[in-house]
């Protein structure tokens, strides 16, 4: 599967950045054994100072769970975060404006060029998977399983009724009524929406014959703006179904997703997993850990349909005490209690140990030049 972009390629006008440091008086953090950077970011005293980011607004309900965290133990650190979308993120990195970044994509070949130019290595980690839910509303009906070919026919207004036989094929014993199905898709442009429909095109590519995009491909079906007009919409109707950001999917039914033999629900467990079935990007380097998700595997618990959102640092800062900074900060956000702070706070599948060992290294190697 190809690299998609997700979020706005431009960077959008922006307010005042998030501030998200209070500077204060505080008890120092404990030593961890050997010195390294501990799992609550800083060793030794703490970190202390100022450091700046920008990039993906799907972060940033994170990166205020992730900051008042690692304040409890480097109260004298000061993290900016500025959520003026992914591609506005990874521009203001690449040349030297930011540093750190967020985003929902991990950066194409010329950008990675320009990130390597900047700072040696680029550090590139997802932190934050958000699984994506099909939510519905059809009366008298609460469960339903779908194959990857039957969502994407009735996405693209292929199956236009609750009692298709493909419908039914998937959910034998489940009267379906004949009411006419109305799909509610995003009428922005949407990291979502991308993510969603890449998930077609990898999973059902005989049925979604459409390009990946943020921006919605079919037309005539019902739009509405942002993930709380979908939810909206969805859930003021009968016959409906659309996708939106799990964590906000409220009280709606959702679709349990056909993988290999199985059918599977969203939750957290099952939407970190994808990662671990995923294969790396290659030729990126060391301490990049891109992934081309497999949204078409087969691996039993498996949740496919996650948008996936990466936190990217240098490996060498010039200055020493913005790389210690950065340093203790990703190794807070991958942390257990990181993971579990951003997991109550935005809803996101916290990242495997499997895989927070793996990314580890990456994140010791950032130093000063």
């Amino acid at each position: 599967m190809k690299r998609t972009t997700l979020g706005r390629i431009v960077a959008l006008p922006a307010a005042a950045a998030l501030t998200l440091g209070l500077a204060a008086c505080g008890a120092a953090n404990e030593s961890n054994e050997g010195g390294e950077t501990g799992e609550n970011g800083g060793s030794g005293s703490g970190v202390s100072g100022t450091i700046s980011g920008a990039g993906a607004s799907s972060q940033e309900a994170a990166m205020q769970a992730w900051t008042a965290s690692f304040y409890e133990n480097n109260p004298d650190a000061t993290v900016n975060y500025d959520p003026i979308g992914s591609g506005g993120g990874r521009e203001q990195f690449v040349n030297g404006a930011s540093d750190f970044g967020g985003t929902d994509a991990y950066l194409d070949e010329e950008e990675l060029a320009k990130a390597q130019n900047r700072c040696g290595q680029l550090v590139e980690i997802p932190t934050y998977v958000s699984p994506i839910a099909i939510i519905f509303k059809l009366d008298g009906v609460d469960e339903l399983n779908l194959k990857p070919a039957t969502i994407a026919k009735i996405f693209n207004q292929q199956i236009t009724s609750w009692d298709d036989q493909a419908i039914a094929a998937d959910n034998p014993g489940v009267e379906l009524p004949s009411t006419p199905i109305t799909p509610v898709n995003r009428s922005d442009e949407s990291g979502t929406t991308e993510n969603f429909v890449d998930y077609l095109k990898a999973a059902a590519p005989q049925d979604w014959p459409h390009e990946v995009s943020g921006d919605w491909p079919v037309p005539g079906g019902e739009a509405a703006q942002g993930t709380s007009g979908v939810v909206q919409a969805v859930g003021a109707g009968n016959g409906t179904i659309g996708y939106a950001d799990a964590s906000q999917a409220n009280d709606l039914s959702t679709v349990k997703v056909g993988v290999g033999g199985e059918f599977v629900a969203y939750s957290p467990e099952a939407a970190a997993k994808v990662l671990d079935v995923s294969e790396r990007a290659e030729g990126r380097g060391e301490y990049s850990f891109a992934y081309d998700l497999a949204r078409d595997t087969t691996e039993s618990g498996t949740y496919p349909i996650v948008l996936v959102s990466y936190s990217i640092a240098c490996s060498t800062y010039e200055d020493a005490n913005k790389a210690e900074l950065v340093k203790a900060l990703f190794a807070h956000i991958v942390s257990e209690e990181g993971q579990q702070a951003s997991a109550e706070a935005a809803g996101s599948a916290p990242i495997s140990d499997n895989l927070r060992s793996q990314v580890q290294p990456a994140i010791d190697a950032i130093s000063a030049g």
